[in-house]
């Protein structure tokens, strides 16, 4: 239960700091950027962690890499959800 108030919490933060480096914090409102936030942390988490050796945010690593890792996954995620919403990343 922890974990997914980890998951919640700090990817709905780096969903609105990914929404602010993709430039779409505007254009697709605050709780699609925070959704997107969450589903990228949870899916680098189980993804891109393995890859690079390192554990979740859900484990209660919250080292540089780890957020990195998070925040390249929202990044990624929100790059995938503007293109299919706007038909071109921006």
């Amino acid at each position: 239960m922890t974990a997914f108030l980890v998951y919640v919490v700090v990817g709905g933060l780096i969903g609105w700091l990914a929404s602010i480096v993709m430039h779409t914090n505007g254009q697709q409102g605050i709780i699609l950027n925070v959704v997107v936030g969450i589903i990228g942390a949870f899916l680098a988490g189980l993804v891109l962690t393995p890859i690079f050796g390192i554990s979740t945010i859900g484990q209660g690593n919250y080292s540089v890499g780890a957020i990195l890792v998070t925040l390249s996954g929202a990044i990624i995620l929100l790059a995938v959800v503007n293109l299919f919403r706007r038909g071109a990343v921006r």
